[in-house]
């Protein structure tokens, strides 16, 4: 599966950048194939694995000091399919050049 999430403190004031890294601190030490840019992080693995490192990040997060925080979460759940992270952007590249 892939899944594509954000973590965000709330009432920590506006620069977040601080507990975000926690997150992603996370999601690289996980050792998951992963991707992180502006607004999410995208991480692959199996189920259990990858909500594991979601629910770490989140950990995370709250242990910065937010008293409260928002998760945003999107998945892709394919059987039998594994580098999709590379593999979908492939795709698309090759649509792109044809």
């Amino acid at each position: 599966m892939i899944v594509a999430f954000s973590v965000t403190p709330i009432g920590t004031g506006e620069d977040v950048g601080a507990e975000v890294a926690e997150a992603v601190r996370v999601v690289r030490e996980s050792g998951l194939p992963h991707r992180t840019d502006a607004m999410f992080t995208s991480l692959e693995g199996e189920w259990d694995e990858v909500m594991d490192v979601v629910r770490r990040a989140v950990e995370a997060v709250r242990a910065r000091g937010a008293a409260r925080v928002s998760l945003v979460l999107k998945a892709d759940l394919r059987e039998g399919v594994t580098d999709g992270l590379t593999a979908k952007v492939e795709s698309v590249e090759r649509h792109l050049a044809g």
